[in-house]
């Protein structure tokens, strides 16, 4: 394994995908990254190179033998035909969140990536940021009473980026990361469609039947921003605790994972808890879903 390489092709070169080509092209000395070699990137426009990587096609990368892995940065509504050709060819994934826009979806994709013995890795660079390691720290050990997180941020055209509970996943991730499971207690949406404007509110319980509440809110001109209150018997959180900038990108730390898991340095119980997160998270999405998409109950 020492000495192992894994040929890797990008597939969309959109902000993402130019992050991975760029990283990839650069990786960390002496990290897990050193492992991966790209091999060129597979867009449905036409480009000749980005920064010497060379543009292949669909088929190439999925007949080459030289590479290992495909990194998926396409539009959310595409992963999941393009995790499954890749998977169906034999190769490891990773794929920015959220893998896919259905639950069935999702826990047939990972079956499949079992059957075939590959790792399918979904990035979170949410859990990655300084802000968010900080804030774990701070919430560590404390007892909730309640909390809201409320995320505001541009207009998503959803039919490429799939329902809010979906494209705004990495908020439930955190959710579940700091509180554990979840229920989802009731959830509504309100749509102006005149406005562009969206806001979907959810209500959680914890497993100590703990109130949360998670409102994604976006509109025209809506800052991107993330705004807590999380009380505690101990007192309340309103504002992320001071964190400072990261020497390492958040992809990048997300490519040295994917490299670990490659190279078999990742525990069986990280990746079991890791698979139940992201599993669980995707239910979580879906519900939420159909509570907002329940026709309005006409009260008599």
């Amino acid at each position: 394994q020492i000495n192992k390489m894994f040929g890797t092709v990008v597939v969309g070169v959109g902000i993402a995908g130019l992050a991975r080509i760029r990283d990839l092209m650069n990786p960390m000395p002496s990290s897990p990254s050193e492992h991966l070699k790209l091999f060129g990137f597979v867009s449905r426009r036409n480009f000749d190179n980005i920064n010497e990587a060379k543009q292949i096609s669909l088929e190439d990368a999925l007949r080459s033998k030289e590479i290992h892995a495909a990194f998926i940065s396409t539009e959310n509504r595409n992963h999941e035909e393009t995790i499954r050709m890749f998977l169906e060819a034999g190769k490891h994934v990773l794929v920015e969140y959220p893998m896919a826009l259905s639950a069935k979806v999702a826990h047939e994709l990972w079956e499949m990536a079992e059957q075939k013995d590959k790792i399918l890795h979904v990035e979170h660079i949410e859990l990655l940021t300084e802000e968010y390691k900080q804030l774990k720290k701070e919430v560590a050990g404390k007892d909730l009473v309640k909390g809201t997180l409320h995320f505001t941020g541009h207009v998503l055209d959803e039919n490429k980026a799939g329902f809010p509970a979906f494209s705004g996943i990495a908020r439930l991730t955190w959710l579940i990361d700091l509180f554990g499971d979840l229920t989802v207690t009731s959830a509504t949406r309100e749509k102006q469609k005149d406005k562009n404007y969206s806001r979907m509110t959810v209500h959680f319980q914890t497993a100590n039947k703990k109130p949360l509440t998670w409102i994604e809110e976006r509109g025209p001109g809506m800052r991107r921003e993330k705004k807590i209150n999380f009380c505690f018997t101990s007192g309340c959180l309103e504002n992320f605790p001071q964190a400072p900038r990261s020497a390492v990108g958040l992809f990048m730390q997300d490519q040295n994972l994917f490299a670990k898991k490659l190279l078999g340095q990742v525990s069986k119980e990280e990746l079991a808890a890791e698979k139940w997160r992201i599993l669980r998270c995707l239910d979580l999405a879906e519900v939420i879903q159909q509570h907002c998409e329940q026709p309005e109950k006409i009260c008599s």
